[in-house]
């Protein structure tokens, strides 16, 4: 008698990691690996080709500034269209920017003003892709298990991000920053064929509006009724700013004449993703109840990083600051798209996250334009000194503000027609079974990208 083979059980996804929210999470993956080798490449492009600390900062602010730009234009447009196309075609221009800026670096013919467009190219796709990328992670899980969901996408993410940046560093080093910057661009394109498959058939059409202005009016006052909300996208609109001045200008020139150059300025930036690892899994347990007070509590250690410059500290000593601050700021992270998952209407998800967006970013151009010359006239060392001051002044501030005291996490409540089942926490909680809805409305705030999507990304309050 023939015994029938057993049947092979096949793994089964948590009943809240529905198909957009997988497909986002590998989406997030690939880009994360190619993004943040990308993030040292274009430092060192320029350096290579002769500029000096002045110029990587004219180059990361020409990225962000269309980014300010556009930012709000994207956001009201992502509450107008599928969102899921506005990703892809965010994708598509950033595929072929990187492309270019490749080539470019490849040949040895890059000018300043060439890698400059190429980055401003980069920053208008992530205007337009980061609040739509925010509304669909956001809409793409359950509430009751909103936190647990956040931390895996953001551990998948960051684990890229660890890989990414050692590998990006060991690269330039090998072989020099074009081929690293070629790989990001294929990431793009291979993730943006994955976002390509989000199923959208089950959200409903949007309601027709009232004009562009309107929507970003509507969007606006979301944004200002809430003290807790706009009072940290203040803050990290400063923090933001000096965090990507010393990240994105002073480290790479710290690296380059203490620390050995890119590999150990790659590992360093890999050790904060390690750090946010360990972060996402003590989010995957714990549930805060005071979502905000604990988050920036852990915002605090974000001023080390800029100190441990200043010295300089030797290498271990700079990767053990990089990994502490990486498991804080994810807490920070996870507490944050939480709450704005529990308080924010979905319909409305993409423009106020236009609007954090916006506060986040709106400095950074200035910030890095301006490394170099306050390089030139406090040093190096005084600069990256003011950057911790200043993270630890606002921090503080933002602590006495009542609502970021006392917001607390809610108790979940069934979703009107979705059955026994399915579970909200709170007004934007949408359900992802199958015929996944995910086309509804982050970092962190946010570490390098709560979207998962484009390099440079600041810490921020996504």
């Amino acid at each position: 008698m023939t015994t029938p083979p057993a049947p092979r059980l096949r793994p089964r996804r948590p009943a809240w990691a529905g198909r957009n929210y997988t497909l986002l999470t590998a989406a997030a993956v690939v880009t994360g690996l190619g993004n943040a080798g990308a993030l040292i490449a274009a430092a060192f492009a320029v350096l290579e080709a002769g500029g000096d600390g002045g110029d990587v900062g004219l180059v990361a602010a020409a990225r962000t500034l269309p980014l300010v730009v556009f930012l709000l234009i994207g956001g009201a447009l992502a509450d107008r269209l599928p969102r899921h196309r506005v990703m892809v075609a965010a994708n598509a221009l950033n595929c072929v920017s990187q492309s270019v800026f490749a080539v470019l670096v490849l040949s040895g013919e890059a000018r300043l003003w060439q890698m400059a467009v190429l980055s401003a190219l980069g920053g208008t796709g992530q205007a337009f892709f980061s609040p739509a990328a925010e509304g669909m992670l956001l809409s793409s899980v359950t509430g009751e298990q909103a936190t647990r969901a956040f931390a895996l996408f953001r551990m998948g993410m960051n684990g890229a991000q660890i890989g990414g940046a050692a590998l990006g560093g060991a690269l330039i080093a090998l072989v020099g920053p074009g081929w690293v910057l070629a790989v990001d661009a294929a990431a793009f394109a291979v993730a943006g064929a994955l976002r390509a498959l989000l199923d959208v058939r089950a959200v409903p059409p949007r309601e027709p509006g009232g004009g562009m202005l309107r929507d970003l009016r509507e969007g606006w006052r979301e944004f200002v009724d809430r003290p807790w909300l706009w009072s940290i996208v203040v803050q990290f609109s400063v923090v933001n700013a000096v965090v990507g001045a010393a990240e994105a200008v002073f480290g790479p020139l710290v690296a380059e004449d203490h620390l050995g150059g890119a590999r150990p300025w790659g590992f360093a930036l890999a050790a904060f993703g390690a750090g946010t690892i360990l972060g996402g899994l003590l989010m995957m347990r714990w549930r805060p109840q005071r979502l905000l007070l604990a988050g920036s509590l852990c915002v605090l250690p974000l001023a080390l990083p800029s100190a441990a410059l200043a010295v300089p500290v030797p290498v271990p000593a700079l990767i053990a600051v990089m990994f502490l601050v990486g498991v804080t700021i994810e807490v920070f992270g996870v507490s944050w798209l939480t709450a704005l998952h529990q308080e924010i209407p979905e319909d409305k998800l993409s423009r106020v996250s236009a609007y954090d967006w916006f506060g986040s970013v709106a400095m950074l151009p200035l910030a890095t334009a301006l490394a170099g010359p306050a390089e030139r006239a406090f040093g190096r060392s005084a600069s990256l000194w003011g950057c911790s001051a200043l993270i630890l002044a606002l921090t503080l501030a933002v602590l006495t503000v009542p609502d970021v005291r006392r917001l607390r996490r809610r108790g979940t409540t069934p979703l009107a027609g979705d059955g026994p089942a399915a579970v909200g926490d709170g007004p934007s909680a949408v359900r992802d079974g199958p015929g996944t809805a995910g086309d509804g409305p982050s970092a962190a705030k946010d570490g390098p990208d709560a979207a998962g999507d484009a390099a440079p990304e600041p810490v921020s309050p996504r």
